[in-house]
């Protein structure tokens, strides 16, 4: 895909350089032939997967990098890479674990590393439960069995890191009801529209 029209699609969301342009468009020729035969992503034109993964990604990403910096990133059911892989592009500091039990995707996810030279990024092919280490920001989006899932990536993040969901906004009150240990800030609208919102959560002590 052309650069001019990936920078152009993903205006409303962040201003990119030509080096990360030009991996966006390595990274959809992957992801295209990838989707051939393994289910990554139901969005299949290009024209609709930079804004819907890429800008909505790359947006959280300067979002929660802008307020707060962080050593380390785990992406909770990373599946075709969203929001983990760009938050790897976008600070290349930045180590970033890219957790997804799903075999075929892991693979996609280790060819796609191995294609764009990232340095800072590793994928564990395993579920998140078995996961052993911690990270400064935990970062969520889209995953299946939303309500299963949250508690698992609260339980990845450092005390006084943070979480970061990617949801519907039909999703914020049953988030907030998860982690009596984390305090919850006010979701912000993803560019686009307003059926999809950052929020992002801090974990706090509870006090005996």
């Amino acid at each position: 895909m052309d650069t001019i029209v990936i920078a152009q699609l993903l205006e409303p969301f962040i201003q990119l350089d030509e080096m990360r342009l030009c991996a966006i468009s390595k990274y959809i020729d992957l992801l295209m032939k990838w989707n051939a035969r393994v289910n990554l992503t139901a969005v299949r034109k290009p024209e609709e997967i930079v804004p819907r993964h890429f800008g909505e990604s790359f947006f959280a990403a300067q979002y929660a990098l802008s307020k707060r910096p962080a050593n380390n990133v785990i992406d909770v059911g990373s599946g075709a890479g969203f929001p983990g892989v760009p938050f790897a592009m976008l600070a290349p500091d930045i180590f970033v674990t890219l957790i997804e039990s799903n075999q075929k995707k892991a693979t996609f996810l280790k060819e796609l590393i191995f294609s764009l030279e990232l340095k800072n990024v590793k994928v564990f092919s395993d579920r998140a439960e078995n996961y052993a280490s911690s990270a400064d920001l935990v970062t969520m989006r889209a995953v299946e069995k939303f309500d299963e899932s949250l508690p698992l990536a609260l339980n990845l993040v450092k005390p006084t890191g943070r979480a970061l969901l990617m949801i519907g906004a039909n999703q914020v009150g049953r988030a907030k009801s998860v982690g009596a240990d984390v305090e919850w800030g006010v979701p912000i609208t993803v560019p686009g529209g307003d059926v999809r919102v950052l929020l992002v959560g801090t974990k706090v002590s509870i006090v005996e």
